[in-house]
């Protein structure tokens, strides 16, 4: 164990020589919400953005009240990068230039603001020049990319592509020219790369994984995530396997049952151990990309008032601490360890409000509509609590519980 902690509080695990397995450092930031909150314009971004504070129009993870969504081929689908707060690195182009990108397992598409962007928001964040790539192709294809608060609009283009030690020749991704709306002017992250199946993808093409499996450059078609909780690390991304020194086995393997998010079947959603919200099992989407935990807009309201959460004055629900448990398991595979949670962390989290400390509800309702059924989002407040392993090789999810970096002992006993 003390090895294993070692290698925690580094966070960056050591690679052989040998090993094909490649190391994306994940920072740690503030949420935009988190971010509007401090500086006190967080009201008044709600006020215009979302009448309804607790769940007709409910939207922490998505900024604008977002109607139920369908999913198929002309229906807007689902994204969430505008509360995330994990983010890491990757360059495009020849001589490289660098990003700050989510990493989001809820959408299939690689963008970056582009030089010829009007808006502000590109303003403020690095933006990809053509003109100084000698490797650039252009394409010629316009794409658009529906938010809550709004859309982008932009053109496609390939190029070298570079996450980690691994390099993508040819990548097809997309240059944003208008990202209209305030959202994207406090976000701390200059682009997204998707790393959902590519039905999900908006722009024609393969996805960035399906990019790195197509020329065999790493151990397994697997990556995977430790998203930290702690002060003295943020996280990592690991193309081609495991780090086993950032979890304690075993690992729960939840078959992918629709070939699009990350989608899983959960078992159940309870609190003190008597209110099912899924009594028969729901669908879920294991989502990197999403702060919160959500879910269908009648369980989500139950739900907070059984935890004693109540409306803020800032457009937000403040929870009471109670014992809640997240089962997350499948009938088909039985597992040898079931990765459920009961730790209060998922109904209260410590946020300031200038020098006052907030208990807010880490649920969130989102009404979307799948071919399996109403869909539920495990976001960052569930993933903290467990090292997430995405296998395309076998399609399947991998739940283990993740080390406590501070404490290196298990983050959820």
């Amino acid at each position: 164990l003390a090895s294993s902690v070692k290698a925690c509080h580094s966070v960056i695990a050591d690679v052989s020589a040998s090993s094909r397995n490649m190391t994306v450092p994940l920072q740690r930031r503030r949420s935009i919400r988190s971010q509007l909150r401090a500086d006190g314009v967080l009201q008044d971004f709600l006020r215009e953005h979302r009448p309804d504070a607790f769940g007709r129009r409910y939207a922490h993870c998505f900024p604008v009240g977002t109607p139920s969504l369908r999913l198929g081929r002309s229906s807007q689908k689902l994204y969430n990068f505008m509360d995330a707060q994990y983010f890491g690195q990757i360059s495009l182009g020849t001589p490289e230039q660098n990003f700050s990108v989510v990493f989001d397992t809820g959408s299939a598409d690689l963008w970056v603001p582009s030089s010829y962007c009007v808006s502000q928001a590109c303003a403020v964040h690095s933006r990809f020049r053509a003109f100084e790539s000698s490797s650039y192709r252009h394409d010629g294809r316009t794409f658009g990319i529906h938010y809550g608060s709004g859309h982008l609009l932009g053109v496609m283009a390939r190029d070298t592509l570079k996450v980690g030690e691994v390099s993508v020749p040819n990548q097809e991704f997309g240059e944003s020219v208008y990202e209209p709306g305030s959202t994207f002017v406090v976000a701390r992250f200059d682009g997204v790369l998707g790393m959902a199946y590519p039905p999900l993808a908006e722009i024609l093409g393969k996805p960035v994984f399906d990019s790195v499996m197509a020329q065999n450059s790493l151990d397994q078609p697997v990556f995977s995530f430790y998203l930290s909780r702690s002060k003295s690390a943020d996280g990592e991304l690991l193309l081609g396997g495991t780090d086993e020194a950032l979890y304690h086995g075993p690992i729960t393997w939840l078959p992918v049952t629709a070939k699009g998010y990350w989608q899983i079947l959960m078992d159940s959603v309870s609190v003190q151990g008597v209110s099912s919200f899924c009594p028969r099992g729901c669908q879920a989407i294991v989502d990197t990309g999403t702060s919160l935990i959500a879910g269908p807009t009648v369980h989500i309201l139950a739900l907070q008032q059984l935890i004693g959460a109540t409306p803020t004055g800032i457009g937000e629900v403040s929870a009471a601490v109670t014992s809640l448990s997240v089962c997350v398991s499948s009938s088909s595979t039985p597992p040898t360890w079931a990765p459920s949670v009961d730790i209060v962390s998922l109904c209260c989290r410590q946020e300031m409000l200038g020098d006052k400390e907030l208990c807010l509800s880490g649920f969130q309702a989102v009404d979307i509509v799948s071919p399996q059924g109403p869909l539920w989002i495990l976001g960052d407040v569930f993933l903290t609590e467990f090292y997430s392993i995405f296998d395309r090789g076998n399609d399947r999810v991998g739940l283990a519980p993740a080390l406590d970096c501070d404490s290196g002992s298990l983050v959820s006993e």
